[in-house]
C-alpha cells in the first residue's frame, strides 16, 4: 500500500520496505542511483510507490520526503539555487523612471497644446470681435430685394468699398463736423473674378450725377428719389442706399460690402510699415495734413491718408486725378502685402489683420474672421498684374462743368463685363488715344466686335467676326485707363 505524502511513516514498515544504511537513512532502491551529495532540493525523483521525492538527505540520518515531516532527525536542504542572479528590483526601478519620465513628457506636450490652442483662440475671438455689423443695410436691402438686379455668374463676387468721409469722433481733426453727417468719399466696386484669376476695383467718382432712388433715412423718413450727385446717397440712406444707387447705375448685383472709416486705413498703412510711392513735384497742403518732397518716398498712416484724400494742391484740383492717386496707392498697398509675405507670416499678418477688422464694418455675410479669411484666401494667388484698378468712364457733366456724368456707350459696356464676369484690360491713359478715361476702340477692335445697344446688350455677330466655318470669333477684350498692383509708379 503507498502512503500519502506528507504521512508519517511507520517504523515497522519502512524497516521491512527498505535496506538501512549503517547511519540509519533509507538506502537508494533498486534500480536508482543514489542521490549524490549537494544535489538540487528542486530535482523530483521518484520512489518506487510512485511518491515524488524533492530533497536529499544531505546531514546525518537526515532523508526526508517532500512536504512530509520525518521527525527530529530531518534537517534543512542544503545547496545552491540553479536559478542565476534575479535583478527584479533595479529593472522596476528603470521601468518606473521611464513611465514616470513619459507621463511627465505627455503632460508638458499637452500643456503647452493647450496653452498655444488658448491663445489662438483668444485672439480668433479678438478679431472676430472687432468687426462691426451693418444689419439695418441687410434689412433694407432686403426689402427691396424684388427692384434688384439678380447674379449672373456663379462664384464671381461683387464687393462695394466705401471710404466714410464722417467727420465725427477721433476723424474731426479731418474736418468739420457738420452734426454727424456723412457723404461717401470713396467709392469702389470690387469685382472678383469666379475663377479666381483677376479682380478689377473700378471707382465711382463722388461727383458723379446718378439716379438715387427713395431711401430711408436715419430718422425713419423716407427721401425723394433725385437725380443728384452721387456721394449723396450715403448722406441720405447710407449703405443700403448707396448700393441701390449703384445696382441701378450698373446693373451689377452687389453680392456683400464694406465700410472703412479714416483711423482704419491710417492703422491698415502702419501695419505693413508704410508704402512707398514716387511724387514727381513737392506736396505742401495745410488742409491736408501733407507736407511731402519730391521723389520716392515712403508714406506712414497719416501721411498716406493725406496723400488718398489731397485734392486742390496737387495737379488741377480735380476728383479725377485724386481717385487716381487713390488707385495707384491701392495698388502700391496690395503689392506691399504680397511681396512681403504677409499673408503667410502670421507674426505680421496680425496687426493687419488687428487694424483691418477694427476698421471695417460688413454685412451680415462677411463679419466673422473666417468669412474674411476665406475672401482673402482666394485672392491672394491673383497675380499683381492682374489686379486692375479704373474709373467709370465719365466726362464734365453739361450743366455744371464742376459735375460728372457718365460716358455711353462705354459706361454700359464696361458694366456688361463687370456683370457678366468677362475679362478687360487697363493700361495707362498716356498710351490710350485719349486720356479722359473713356474707353478706346484700341485698333478699332473692341468697338466693333458685336453690335451693342446704349445698354450694353450684345446683339449678333458682325459679318466680319464669322470664321471660315460661319461660328462668331472670340470678342476682343476692351481697354480702359487705369493701372495694375504691379506697376512702379516710379518707373513710369
Amino acid at each position: 500500500m503507498t502512503e500519502s505524502a506528507g504521512t508519517p511513516a511507520d517504523p515497522d514498515d519502512s524497516a521491512a520496505g527498505e535496506d538501512q544504511t549503517p547511519d540509519g537513512s533509507a538506502g537508494a532502491a533498486p534500480g536508482e542511483k543514489p542521490t549524490p551529495e549537494n544535489a538540487s532540493e528542486d530535482i523530483p525523483a521518484s520512489t518506487p510507490g510512485g511518491e515524488t521525492r524533492s530533497g536529499s538527505g544531505n546531514g546525518p540520518g537526515g532523508g526526508s520526503d517532500s512536504g512530509s515531516g520525518n521527525g527530529p532527525d530531518s534537517g534543512p536542504s542544503v545547496g545552491p539555487s540553479p536559478e542565476g542572479p534575479r535583478s527584479g528590483p533595479t529593472l522596476d526601478i528603470t521601468v518606473k523612471r521611464k513611465r514616470h519620465w513619459l507621463r511627465w513628457t505627455a503632460l508638458g506636450a499637452s500643456f503647452v497644446v493647450l496653452v498655444a490652442a488658448g491663445a489662438g483662440w483668444w485672439l480668433y475671438k479678438k478679431l472676430d470681435g472687432n468687426i462691426k455689423t451693418d444689419t439695418s443695410a441687410a434689412a433694407e436691402l432686403k426689402a427691396y430685394e424684388k427692384e434688384r438686379p439678380p447674379s449672373v455668374v456663379h462664384n464671381a463676387e461683387n464687393i462695394l468699398l466705401i471710404g466714410s468721409d464722417s467727420r465725427a469722433g477721433d476723424n474731426r481733426k479731418y474736418g468739420r463736423d457738420d452734426g454727424g453727417s456723412q457723404r461717401s468719399d470713396t467709392t469702389i466696386l470690387l469685382h472678383l473674378a469666379a475663377n479666381r484669376k483677376s479682380a478689377t476695383a473700378m471707382s465711382i467718382p463722388r461727383d458723379l450725377m446718378a439716379n438715387i432712388p427713395a431711401c430711408h433715412k436715419a430718422d425713419k423718413t423716407a427721401s425723394r428719389p433725385q437725380f443728384a450727385q452721387f456721394n449723396g446717397a450715403f448722406e441720405f440712406g447710407g449703405t443700403a442706399c448707396t448700393i441701390r444707387t449703384v445696382e441701378k447705375m450698373t446693373g451689377v448685383r452687389i453680392d456683400h460690402y464694406m465700410v472703412v472709416d479714416f483711423n482704419g486705413f491710417k492703422d491698415m498703412v502702419d501695419a505693413v510699415d508704410g508704402v512707398e510711392i514716387c511724387l514727381k513735384e513737392p506736396i505742401d497742403d495745410s488742409a491736408a495734413h501733407l507736407k511731402l518732397k519730391a521723389g520716392r518716398q515712403k508714406l506712414n498712416g497719416e501721411q498716406a491718408l493725406g496723400y488718398v484724400r489731397v485734392r486742390k494742391s496737387i495737379g488741377n484740383g480735380s476728383d479725377t486725378e485724386r481717385m487716381d492717386r487713390q488707385q495707384q496707392f491701392l495698388g502700391a498697398l496690395v503689392n506691399k502685402v504680397q511681396s512681403n509675405g504677409v499673408l503667410l507670416n502670421p507674426t505680421r499678418l496680425y496687426p493687419v489683420l488687428d487694424a483691418a477688422t477694427k476698421a471695417l464694418t460688413t454685412d451680415p455675410g462677411l463679419d466673422t474672421l473666417k468669412d474674411l479669411y476665406d475672401l482673402v484666401r482666394g485672392m491672394r494667388n491673383v497675380p499683381t498684374d492682374k489686379v486692375q484698378f479704373l474709373t467709370v468712364p465719365r466726362q464734365p457733366y453739361a450743366a455744371n462743368r464742376n459735375r460728372d456724368e457718365l460716358v455711353q456707350p462705354d459706361a454700359d459696356r464696361l458694366f456688361k463685363q463687370l456683370r457678366d464676369d468677362k475679362p478687360l484690360t487697363v493700361v495707362p491713359a498716356d498710351q490710350l488715344n485719349g486720356d479722359d478715361g473713356k474707353n478706346t476702340d484700341h485698333g478699332e477692335s473692341s468697338e466693333h466686335s458685336q453690335d451693342e445697344d446704349s445698354n450694353g446688350r450684345s446683339g449678333e455677330p458682325t459679318d466680319g467676326e464669322s470664321g471660315a466655318t460661319g461660328a462668331p470669333g472670340p470678342s476682343p477684350t476692351p481697354t480702359y485707363s487705369g493701372n495694375n498692383a504691379a506697376t512702379d509708379l516710379c518707373k513710369q
